[in-house]
C-alpha cells in the first residue's frame, strides 16, 4: 500500500473514532508497527492529527501532558471532590478488597471510609497513613515514589498489584472521552491504573465535571471499562449507563 493511501486511511479512521491506536492501525492496515509510528509522527508534522502515547487522536481535540502537584490540585474544585469522595465512600461493603488509587479525589474518600473489615490496597503513603491512623487493615504497594503525585510507580508496583484480585477499585482521572477513554499525564502512573483496573472485580472512576471531554497524554482504560461518579450530569454524556451522579 502507497504512502498515501495508509495516511488517507488513517485520517479516515480518527474522523470517525476520534482516537486510535498504533496497534489497531497495524492490524487493519496490515502494516508493520514502525511504519504505522512513522505515518503518524508525519501525519502529527503536518497537523493532520496530533501524536499520543500509542497512537493518535483527531486534531480537533486537545491533548495535556502537564501534571499538577498534589498541593495545586487540592484546590481545584474542592465542593465537588468533597461530593464525589463522600458518595464513592458508601460503595465499600464489608469484607471488600478494595484497591484505592492515589490522588486528590479519591483522598476526600478517606474522611468518610468507615467500614472496618474491609482490606484497603493503595499506592498513595498518605492513603495508607490515614487509613492505619482511622485502624483500617492497609495493604501499601512498593515501588518508586513519584514527587509530584506522591504514588508509588514503576514495575514493582505493577507486578505486586498483578498478584491481587480486588472486589472494588477507586481511581482519579486527568481526562475523560468516549473515544479515548480514561486518561493521564504520566506512562508510568498510567501503566500502575492499568494493571489495577484489570485486576477489579468494579472500578470506580472518581471524575469531577471539569474532567470531561479532556484528553491526556496516555490512555489507562477504555470509556466502558469503569463506572464514572461525578458531580452533575455532563452535556453530550446522558446517553452513558456508566455514569453516576453523587448525591
Amino acid at each position: 500500500m502507497l504512502t498515501k493511501q495508509r495516511h488517507e486511511m488513517i485520517l479516515k479512521l480518527l474522523e470517525e473514532k476520534g482516537s486510535i491506536t498504533v496497534t489497531e492501525i497495524r492490524d487493519l492496515l496490515k502494516a508493520s508497527e514502525s511504519t504505522v509510528r512513522r505515518d503518524i509522527t508525519a501525519l502529527d508534522k503536518e497537523g493532520r492529527l496530533v501524536k499520543v502515547f500509542g497512537g493518535a487522536i483527531a486534531n480537533k481535540q486537545s491533548v495535556t501532558s502537564h501534571e499538577y502537584t498534589v498541593a495545586q490540585k487540592e484546590d481545584f474544585s474542592r465542593e465537588e471532590k468533597e461530593k464525589i469522595g463522600k458518595f464513592a465512600a458508601s460503595f465499600i461493603e464489608p469484607e471488600d478488597f478494595i484497591y484505592l488509587d492515589a490522588g486528590t479525589t479519591t483522598a476526600y474518600m478517606l474522611n468518610y471510609i468507615e467500614e472496618k473489615s474491609a482490606t484497603y490496597v493503595t499506592n498513595a503513603v498518605v492513603h495508607a497513613q490515614r487509613l492505619v491512623a482511622k485502624g483500617m487493615k492497609v495493604l501499601l504497594i512498593g515501588g518508586e515514589l513519584k514527587a509530584s503525585t506522591e504514588a508509588v510507580i514503576g514495575s514493582q508496583a505493577v507486578q505486586t498489584i498483578k498478584n491481587y484480585h480486588f472486589t472494588k477499585g477507586f481511581f482519579g482521572v486527568n481526562g475523560v472521552t468516549k473515544q479515548s477513554g480514561f486518561t493521564t499525564p504520566d506512562a508510568s502512573e498510567a501503566a500502575v491504573k492499568q494493571v489495577a483496573v484489570e485486576q477489579c472485580r468494579k472500578s470506580f472512576i472518581l471524575c469531577d465535571y471539569s474532567k470531561f471531554d479532556e484528553i491526556s497524554s496516555v490512555t489507562f482504560a477504555s470509556f466502558y471499562e469503569g463506572e464514572i461518579i461525578t458531580d452533575r450530569r455532563i452535556s453530550g454524556y446522558e446517553d452513558c449507563k456508566n455514569i453516576i451522579i453523587a448525591r
